[in-house]
């Protein structure tokens, strides 16, 4: 279920889908790198104003599921304008500075972006930019992204599958709503 906070800015109720914080797991599959499973936490949150603030952090995953070491570190700020227009300023840790802009499908939570500039600083690898695809499945935040860099040719290189995470207050906010049912759990189905 998707919710619309009372104080979030009334341009961005179309990206409410995205709020909260999720985790899941996922493959990372590029030329020159390692291929792993990796773990991830992203984080959309928002202050009242017109934007979205974003964090993900993810990790390499050894075969029993367990954290090896970070693998990727980014964060930035999602914004939409009327026309569904969608524009994202992104910072990565290897050193990588992104806009993108992009757009929300018709009648679906899924958003397509497109790198239009990027910027790096003299330590971080090669790249020329890339495009994601954000969706909203049954409940679940999915993405693919892809990559170029001078020697590979734009091609998927991260996936993953996130679940939202509830905290205990949410649960009991839930619980709240649900009133008295009956002691055998049946009769609520009837």
């Amino acid at each position: 279920m998707i919710e619309i906070p009372s104080d979030l800015h009334p341009d961005l109720v179309p990206l409410a889908f995205l709020l909260g914080n999720w985790t899941g797991a996922g493959v990372s599959d590029f030329p020159g790198a390692e291929k792993c499973n990796f773990g991830q936490e992203v984080s959309f949150s928002h202050d009242g104003r017109d934007f979205l603030e974003y964090v993900s952090h993810s990790w390499v995953l050894d075969a029993e599921g367990n954290k090896v070491k970070p693998l990727e570190t980014e964060s930035g700020y999602w914004r939409i304008d009327k026309d569904r227009k969608v524009e994202v300023v992104m910072v990565r840790d290897q050193g990588v500075i992104e806009i993108w802009y992009g757009e929300l499908a018709h009648q679906k939570p899924q958003i397509d972006l497109v790198t239009d500039a990027v910027a790096r600083t003299a330590a971080s690898g090669p790249y020329n930019g890339g495009k994601r695809l954000y969706g909203y499945v049954n409940s679940d935040l999915m993405w693919v992204g892809e990559k170029a860099t001078p020697e590979v040719e734009l091609r998927p290189y991260m996936s993953a599958h996130l679940k939202k995470v509830v905290t205990p207050e949410e649960v009991e906010e839930m619980a709240k709503g649900l009133g008295d049912l009956p002691d055998d759990g049946i009769a609520f189905f009837k």
